[in-house]
């Protein structure tokens, strides 16, 4: 059976999607994908997927008249093949928009009530319930199986993500199970301090901290920078510890980086998910995001949610007004993070390496 899966953004929802490819390809499915082309790297490195159609919707939208060429060139790539199911994984009209484009014999997606956008569910032949409040993970799975025909996983079930960072040639056989390399011992510590989200920035202090506790134990740092702001930051968190900042490397690139890392440290975001699917030690900070939601998975991962009376908020910018809370006499903004201080979270990262050494005696 051949599917066009429409998946676009963001890249930790591309990862997301990876354990229900997974799913799916042990029955016999094969897979084309539909994604934001800055992402397009991570769907090539699974098996079960052959051809990738990159779409540049985040840079054509600001102005669709200049881009109409390459709008036209993807409805035209995208129309080349006739599928036996276009499935809408992503539930906004955006995605719906591309879903109806494509040349299907069935169309799927979520349900009204379950999609992002109700409105997308306008444009699919089998529209499919799937409670919300589960992690992205479990509903997507349960998205695939029902649209493909094949019993649900159990929502305990480990996530296979199928990637690693040396994907063979296209049309590869998919293993049954996670190589499970330990972590490399002489790779470096990873810092992920890089969020679109006001809420989700760790303090600043916290991230110094953290670094130089790490370097005084003993490890190697390296920090990822996306843009400008990110690599000031950068600077300033590796101070004068002699660190590797990967300052915009290509995603491909990264792929490569983050599976040398000893462990990683990081807050929710893209590239925290991405090192967790790729089978890396991951510490992952949740203040105003969910970790019931969106918590990384993966064979030797820790979320550290925040224990304070608003959190998690699921809100962009943090709105308390209660009384300040402080850390070695530095007021901690967002409040929630007075609970996950640098020294608790190092301790726990070693925890999860020790963890990660007894897995693979």
């Amino acid at each position: 059976m051949r599917v066009l899966l429409v998946k676009m953004s963001s890249l930790g929802d591309v990862v997301h999607a990876l354990p229900a490819i997974s799913d799916a390809a042990a029955h016999g499915v094969r897979f084309d994908w539909v994604v934001e082309e800055a992402f397009a790297a991570i769907p090539r490195l699974h098996p079960a997927v052959d051809r990738v159609l990159p779409i540049g919707w985040r840079r054509w939208r600001s102005n669709l008249r200049r881009h109409v060429s390459e709008l036209s060139a993807f409805r035209n790539r995208l129309r080349e093949r006739r599928y036996d199911l276009v499935l809408d994984a992503q539930g906004l009209v955006k995605s719906a928009a591309v879903t109806s484009l494509a040349r299907g014999a069935r169309k799927a997606g979520f349900s009204w009530s379950s999609a992002r956008e109700p409105a997308a569910a306008l444009v699919y032949d089998r529209r499919i319930r799937v409670a919300k409040g589960q992690h992205a993970i479990v509903r997507l799975r349960r998205l695939f199986a029902q649209a493909l025909g094949y019993p649900e996983p159990a929502p305990d079930a480990k996530p296979y993500y199928g990637i690693t960072a040396d994907r063979e040639a296209p049309g590869s056989q998919l293993p049954v199970a996670d190589p499970g390399t330990p972590a490399s011992d002489d790779g470096p510590c990873v810092l992920l301090h890089g969020t679109t989200w006001a809420s989700k920035h760790w303090p600043l202090a916290f991230w110094k901290a953290l670094a130089l506790q790490a370097g005084d134990d003993g490890f190697a740092l390296a920090l990822a920078a996306g843009s400008d702001p990110e690599l000031a930051r950068s600077r300033e968190i590796a101070g004068r510890a002699s660190a590797q900042i990967w300052d915009r490397l290509p995603l491909e690139t990264l792929v490569e980086s983050l599976s040398s890392a000893r462990v990683v440290i990081g807050v929710d975001s893209g590239l925290a998910h991405l090192a967790a699917a790729l089978g890396v030690p991951t510490l992952v900070i949740y203040g105003s995001t969910s970790s019931a939601r969106t918590g990384c998975r993966g064979e030797v991962v820790k979320n550290l949610q925040a224990e304070f009376p608003c959190a998690p908020c699921l809100s962009r910018s943090c709105a308390y007004r209660g009384e300040a809370v402080s850390w070695q006499g530095q007021e901690v903004v967002p409040a929630c993070y007075s609970t996950l201080p640098p020294e608790r979270v190092w301790r726990e990262a070693g925890d999860l390496l020790n963890a990660d050494r007894l897995l693979h005696l």
